[in-house]
Parts: C-alpha cells; structure tokens; sequence
C-alpha cells in the first residue's frame, strides 16, 4: 500500500500546488488541506491544533516551508510525521527528487586545514580569535603559516595556546628549525616536509611534498620510508598558466601509483590567485578531491574576494559527498555554491502570478518577480516594472513615509534579484548561499514586526 500524503497549504498557494503535484503525478497518494489563511506565513501552530482533522487522513504531513510551528510538538500531537516542506511550491518536484525528505548534508571526507598565514605576526589573543572564526566557518585543523625572514619567538606558546583550545594544529614552514620547534611543542602535522627532512616529524604526522617540484618519484620514496607515520602526500596544484594543468594531472598519477595514500590539494593557488568568485573555483577543485578522493584540503584567505572560502570548501565538501553517495551529479543539493544566480530564479510565471493577485482583496502590496519583471499588485491594481523607481507613481503612498519606504526598500531587492536571476521572497532577505550569513531565523514563531511597522505604531 502506497504511502498518503497531506500537503497543508493556504488559500492562494492553494492552486499553484494543486497544479505542481498533478504535474509530478507522484507514486504516493496525497490530499490537499486548504487552512483557512491567505499566505503560509500566517500559518501558525494554534491554527493547526485547532483546524487539521482528527484523525488526519494520511501517516505524513507537509507544511509550506514558511509555516511557523513546533514540527515535534505537532507530531506528538496528531500521531503523525510531521515536516516542513520547500519555501516556494514550485521547488516540491526537487524536494522529493532527494528521496522525499529534507537533504542530509552532514556527511563529509574530507578534513580542512586553514593556513594564517601571517601567524608570526600576531600577537596569541589575536592568533586564537582568528582560530576561532575559522573553525567556526569550518575549519578541522588550523595551520600556522611561518613567514620567511620573519623572526616567530612565540611559536611554541602558539602551539600549545591553540591545542589547549580544542584546535588540531599542523605548522607549515621552509625552515626545519621551526618545523622542529612546531613538532616539539605537540603539532598534530608538518607541512612541506620532503625525503630529506621526514626526521623532522617527530610525534607530529608529516605532509611531504615532492623533493624538487613536480618530482613524483621523490614523493613516493618519502611515502615509503615514512609509512608507519601514516603521511598525507601534497604534489602540489600550481596556479594557471603556470602549470596548472600539469599538476592536475601530477594528481592523478599519484592516485593511480598509490592508490591507498591519504592526499592533500592546496586550493589557496587557484583561490587566490585568480580573480573570479572562489565558490565556482572551490566546487571545481572539490569536485576533483572527490573523485580521486584526496582527503585533505589546504585553503587560506588572504585575498578579499576569498573571505568566505573556508565556508565554501565546508559546503562543498559536503554536497560533493552527498552526489557520490547517491551515485548523482552535484546538482540539487541546495543553493550554497550558488551566490549570484539561482537555478530556478522565478519560480512563478507571470500568467500565475496575475492569477494570484486576481485573487487578492485588500489593499496590502504583494511583491513577487517574473521574468518580464517586478511585479507589485493588490487589490486596485497590479503592475510590472523592470525598474523600481518606475512603479513609484502607481502606488499612491507618497504620502505614507513609513510605507514608501519599506516599499522602496523591498522593491530595490526585488530588482537586484531580478537583474541578476535570484530568488526574491518578500520580507525575507536574500539567500547569497554561503557568500552571506543568513540571519538567524525561528521557525516556530511568528517573526516580529519589522521597522516600518514599529515606526508607524510609534506614531
């Protein structure tokens, strides 16, 4: 017997999803629940407790992703698996294209070290303040860059500070007095180290690089002669147009002559070093780790553009894993790596968008956008623009400040999402994916009133 399905909806969005699931023609059974509230963010759980029938009539339940309930207290309460289905209707198709449930993006194998490069520099507070943010953006190992020239008297207390934190250290320098001093105080790993200074590593795990550059063979006697130390093999990713195809391919060669070593790929070469968003150049070198499965990560961000970079080898690593464990492309995995465009930026088209809005019977603005445009309506009148500034004549709320300016406000994002093919929700932000911290959101409750609404109570 098929499993039955309760999809909770409001009145507007009501024919949208009647339309979107006759289109999947699913293999479950399902019923559609009309609530009683025009949109789903007026969804809210007293409503649910008071409204959904008891018994339900189906073993599992979706609410609209911009419901605002407790998911475990309903199921408590109905005897039923409850969950919050995909913001927009239009995206069910892909929700249950995953397997019918929200994405498991907790898995990964692949270990991150973040280089601080001017560690010598910094005093320890400082040193241990950048550590932190780093593994906050979700860094495993933070790795003390040593500058050369540059005198680090206090590379042990570095050491030490860190590890009695919480942090796994690995210390990366051209000199071997620092790589001795690093692996002395407790560092977890030596960077850089070839054939003629494995003795280095001490109790520390060494990474060993080729003795000259692009010299495999030198790489692989280091692997041997320092197997019991369970070393990480680094042939180097050089930056493009300096021999950067050549090292992809030095990859792949020691992958294929070793194919149990544990490996590393500096991206910092290409990250840094090119003048493009890091996310696309991250997800393509991820992409790469994934499939010779090299299972460590050197990234540093020094360059500006690359401020989120360890962000986004956190987020990929994550969704490269998730498409080859499910023997897939990295496609649907959400929109983290996706920035400035989305997949599916208008999510409704403008013959669905009119009919919405001949639905509306109140004077409050709707703001949606199509692919002819903005699209602002209400119930006297419904208009499009591809320029913000152009609709403020049509909206008579010129003398309205507080209006006109939250109007003003959400139109100019509205544009921005338009012009660069993003998704717009109104009054909600917009999803940068891991380029921009989301602002902290509970889903249980209703959010509060935003400034244009305090602004006029307080008048």
């Amino acid at each position: 017997m098929s499993e039955r399905l309760l999809f909770v909806t409001g009145r507007l969005a009501k024919p949208r999803l009647e339309a979107v699931l006759a289109a999947m023609a699913p293999a479950f059974a399902y019923e559609i629940l009309d609530i009683g509230v025009k949109v789903a963010a007026l969804m809210t759980e007293p409503i649910l407790l008071n409204r959904l029938p008891r018994p339900l009539p189906a073993s599992r339940v979706v609410l609209p992703g911009r419901c605002r309930a407790d998911l475990d207290r309903l199921s408590q309460a109905f005897g039923a698996a409850f969950e919050r289905g995909p913001d927009e209707v239009k995206d069910l198709p892909a929700y249950f294209g995953k397997g019918g449930g929200p994405l498991d993006l907790t898995g990964h194998d692949l270990r991150i070290f973040a280089e601080i490069v001017d560690a010598s520099t910094l005093s320890l507070d400082a040193l241990s303040a950048r550590a932190s943010a780093l593994r906050r953006a979700g860094a495993d190992v933070i790795d003390i860059g040593c500058l050369p020239d540059t005198p680090f008297p206090h590379l042990e207390e570095a050491v030490r500070r860190l590890k009695a934190e919480g942090c796994a250290v690995s210390i990366d320098s051209a000199q071997p007095e620092e790589l001795r001093r690093g692996a002395s105080s407790g560092a977890d790993f030596l960077l850089s180290l070839t054939e003629h200074t494995i003795d280095l590593a001490g109790a520390s795990r060494p990474v060993l690089i080729p003795a000259s550059h692009g010299d495999l063979d030198s790489l692989v006697r280091a692997y041997e002669q320092a197997r019991a130390l369970r070393p990480i093999l680094d042939p180097i990713l050089d930056p493009i147009h300096f021999g950067f195809s050549d090292s992809l391919a030095r990859y792949r060669e020691l992958r294929a002559r070793l194919p149990e070593a544990e490996l590393m790929m500096g991206t910092g070469n290409l990250t840094e070093l090119t003048e493009a968003d890091s996310a696309g150049v991250t997800a393509m070198l991820l992409g790469v780790c994934s499939e010779l499965r090299i299972a460590n990560a050197l990234t540093v961000q020094v360059s500006p553009h690359t401020r989120r970079t360890v962000e986004e080898h956190d987020a990929t690593r994550r969704i490269m894993f998730a498409a080859r464990r499910d023997h897939s492309l990295p496609k649907g995995y959400g929109r983290a790596l996706l920035q400035v465009h989305d997949r599916s930026p208008f999510p409704n088209s403008p013959a669905e968008i009119a009919a919405a809005a001949a639905q509306v019977k109140d004077r409050n603005f709707r703001i949606e956008i199509a692919a002819d445009g903005i699209h602002v309506f209400n119930s006297h009148g419904h208009w499009v623009a591809s320029d913000a500034l152009a609709l403020f004549d049509k909206l008579a709320v010129e003398k309205d400040g507080a209006h006109a300016f939250y109007l003003g406000a959400e139109l100019q994002k509205a544009e921005i999402a338009f012009r660069l093919g993003k998704r717009y929700v109104q009054d909600e932000p917009l999803d940068w994916g891991v380029a921009s911290d989301l602002p902290a959101e509970n889903r249980t409750r209703l959010a509060a009133a935003g400034h244009t609404l305090r602004a006029k109570a307080g008048s």
